[in-house]
């Protein structure tokens, strides 16, 4: 049986996974459940961590697995977590359009173009050549709409589960919702992954690294160039 509070932060963290694919910070779960300080949410999350509902990754920022729900937010869930799914050996010297797998035993998986490295630290200079292709699984793949791949450089979404090294599938929207990790492209020259906070006429980009500041800059120097949807790992 899980209290009030309990489940309202299960209910937070699985809608984060399902909208994102990461979790939400322990800052975001602290405004979300109008608690004083982020001692309430470890106490929160080892509660569920002990009732079987939540598993903590190791050696991970930030990262929440979920291996169940309560009957009253669905019932029994697929664990999910930040990290998709680790693809070994899914890269490809291809630079063909994004198509489906012939392999009749990965024949969810689809092939994107990466673009090359977009910066999860300060704005580095704005990419548009596809340098290889990488293979996806099919489910990590909105049903409509177009998608590409990107090597994260840098640090600052760390607290998302995002490192160094990581190559992040996008896709491309000119939208985005306050919350949503986007790729930015600023002062048409320079793209950045961070979250999107609209400010009345300001546009926030924040880092999910307190050794990052946020960076504000005028609506019409921001251009929205895709949403985070996915992210693979290599060990």
């Amino acid at each position: 049986m899980l209290t009030k509070k309990q489940l309202q932060l299960l209910e937070f963290i699985h809608k984060r996974l399902q909208r994102d694919g990461v979790p939400p910070s322990f800052d975001e779960m602290k405004v979300q459940l109008d608690l004083r300080s982020k001692s309430g949410i470890h106490r929160l999350i080892t509660a569920l961590e002990e009732r079987g509902f939540i598993r903590r990754l190791p050696h991970r920022a930030r990262a929440i697995e979920i291996l169940r729900l309560p009957e009253s937010l669905g019932g029994s869930a697929e664990p999910r977590g930040f990290a998709p799914k680790v693809i070994q050996g899914g890269q490809s010297s291809s630079t063909a359009p994004a198509k489906a797998s012939a392999d009749p035993l990965r024949q969810a998986a689809v092939e994107l173009p990466v673009m090359g490295r977009i910066a999860a630290g300060v704005p580095i200079e704005a990419i548009s050549q596809v340098s290889h292709q990488v293979t996806v699984p099919g489910g990590m793949i909105a049903p409509t709409g177009q998608h590409y791949a990107l090597e994260v450089k840098g640090d600052s979404m760390i607290d998302a589960g995002i490192n160094d090294g990581d190559i992040v599938v996008i896709r491309e929207t000119a939208a985005a919702d306050n919350g949503d990790i986007v790729v930015a492209l600023v002062e048409g020259q320079e793209a950045t992954l961070k979250r999107f906070q609209r400010e009345g006429s300001l546009i926030a980009l924040e880092a999910a690294n307190p050794a990052y500041e946020t960076r504000r800059y005028p609506e019409d120097k921001v251009k929205v160039q895709g949403r985070l949807v996915g992210l693979i790992r290599t060990y």
